[in-house]
């Protein structure tokens, strides 16, 4: 397979941490060209990778393929939308879009330009995520009537950072919420009802640090939640059905291992403390039970979009999936507002 011309549109966290390490190191892929204000960083660490003061010096590159959109999210529908004009293949970090009906649009111009859209809901290759959907696939749960996933955190001061800033898209619903929200649609597809309320909890607060959402399946009741106020963490994930349940703590390693220069293929990649195995309970295991965790794998996402690219195999999520997280998340903002 030919490496597919990939450029990087934006290199904050995002970009340093998810992002090119997999573009640097799988052979699907080559990074040729990154547009910051963070040159001198960028150069530093990508090597010869070509470093461009604007996204327009991208997407006017008849040579690049694939871009990779990680600037903030009030930015994601038009670069990609130009990206998508200019012939391109585009990726975008979650929140897919801020509104609905810019990832409708989008959606349509890559049909009609014959080229991928997809959002990077790499949380679906957590390691607790997918010990989970291996459970529920398994049948051990029997039929699953409550589903509740946190993604709690204990940080009660503002930052300073767009994140925080009362700008489009910003809020802890947008950046967390669109992973569980994903999760959720990933193994239940699209709810009856949706219900949910976001605060700003934190002095100082200018968008929401909490969010409490409830997906109606019936008879399956969602929980997903999360806190910026939580110095004792509960369970990640607590897993109910006719047959038995299933109670996960801790988090998935690859983040902090990304962070500290590890990637796929380096000892450990992906791998949690058997401490934070989850502990399946059901009447052949009435004290219950404990489940290795899944090996988490980033890396599955590049690999099936490469895939998807050169070969039109499916991709690893599509751009109607990202619409349908944010449709979601209007609708509990709609709910929220005074």
């Amino acid at each position: 397979m030919k490496p597919i011309q990939t450029a990087l549109i934006g290199y904050g966290l995002s970009g340093q941490v998810f992002h090119a390490p997999f573009l640097k190191t799988m052979p699907q892929y080559e990074l040729v060209a990154v547009s910051t204000s963070k040159a001198e960083k960028a150069k530093q660490e990508l090597g010869d990778v070509t470093v461009v003061a604007t996204p327009e010096d991208i997407v006017q590159d008849k040579e690049i393929e694939l871009v990779i959109i990680t600037a903030p999210n009030e930015y994601h529908y038009p670069l990609a939308k130009a990206a998508l004009k200019a012939g391109k293949h585009v990726v975008m970090e979650k929140p897919f879009v801020v509104h609905s009906q810019e990832g409708k649009e989008l959606v349509e111009i890559a049909k009609d330009q014959e080229r991928i859209i997809s959002p990077f809901h790499n949380r679906r290759w957590d390691d607790d995520f997918l010990t989970v959907k291996k459970l529920i696939s398994s049948g051990a749960l029997g039929q699953i009537t409550s589903y509740e996933a946190h993604y709690d955190r204990y940080r009660p001061q503002v930052r300073d950072r767009w994140r925080e800033k009362d700008v489009p898209g910003a809020g802890i619903l947008y950046d967390l919420g669109a992973h569980l929200i994903d999760q959720a649609l990933h193994l239940f597809g699209k709810p009856d009802q949706v219900h949910g309320i976001t605060k700003a909890q934190r002095a100082g607060a200018e968008v929401d640090d909490y969010f409490h959402i409830m997906l109606e399946y019936s008879p399956l009741q969602v929980i997903l939640h999360s806190s910026s106020f939580v110095r004792a963490a509960g369970p990640k994930f607590e897993v109910h059905g006719t047959e038995g349940s299933f109670i996960k703590y801790g988090t998935d390693p690859q983040e902090n291992q990304l962070k500290e220069g590890k990637v796929p293929g380096d000892d450990g990649w992906g791998v949690s403390h058997e401490e934070n195995d989850g502990v399946l309970t059901n009447d052949k295991h009435p004290e219950g039970i404990r489940i290795p965790t899944e090996t988490g794998r980033y890396e599955s996402y590049y690999e099936q979009l490469a895939e998807g690219i050169r070969k039109g195999e499916s991709l690893p999520v599509t751009g109607q999936e990202g619409l349908e997280v944010i449709e979601i998340i209007e609708s509990i903002l709609q709910a929220s507002r005074p």
